[in-house]
Order: structure tokens, then sequence, then C-alpha cells
């Protein structure tokens, strides 16, 4: 499986951005995809993730802000966040896992500043 991330950027606070990741190679078993974050010195964490089933689940920092969504058809996952703030700054990463492993994208930055 091979994930291409995109979207990040520089916004201001409360500003939107939509984060895109195309998933390839042996999709059909994927059983989870997910956004982490890292933001510097701290570790990666969880933002939102959606499994094969559509049960979605997100970090309570960003519940209410954050949508994650996937396009089977697309195979693509996205996420939009919407009201961001400063602590969001962060490198952004996708995630796909089944039974033969987990795959991780290359990062998008992220950065929420006036």
């Amino acid at each position: 499986v091979q994930l291409q991330a995109s979207g990040g950027g520089l916004v201001q606070p409360g500003g939107s951005l939509r984060l895109s990741c195309a998933a390839s190679g042996f999709i059909r078993r994927i059983d989870f995809l997910g956004w982490y974050r890292q933001a510097p010195e701290k570790q990666r964490e969880l933002v939102a993730g959606v499994t094969k089933g559509g049960r979605k689940n997100y970090a309570d920092s960003v519940k209410g802000r954050f949508t994650v969504s996937r396009d089977n058809a697309k195979n693509t996952l996205y996420l939009q966040m919407n009201s961001l703030e400063p602590e969001d700054t962060a490198v952004y990463y996708c995630k796909a896992q089944n039974a033969w492993g987990v795959y991780w994208g290359q990062g998008t930055q992220v950065t929420v500043s006036s």
C-alpha cells in the first residue's frame, strides 16, 4: 500500500484546510485509515480515523472542528479541518493498516499562524 498525502499549508487562526491521502496498491484489504500529527518535540498522535466499516473516531482536541471521510471509489482519505488553532500546527501523516502491516504516507506540513 502506498499513500500520498497533500493539502497542507499556511493558514490563519480560524481558517480551514482539507487534507487528502490517496491510496494505491493492495487497498481492498485496508481495515483502517487515519490521520496522525506530530508537532515539534511531541509524540505522534492520532487525529482522526475511520474503519473499513465506517466507524470514525477523533482526538478530543479536534472534535467538532475536524471531519474525516473516506471515498472508497477514489481510494482517498480526507481530513476537513475547520476553526484551526495555532496548536494544530504539525506535520500531518496518513496511515493505513491491514492484516499484513501498517503503512505511512509522507507528511504534509500544516502551519496555523497569523
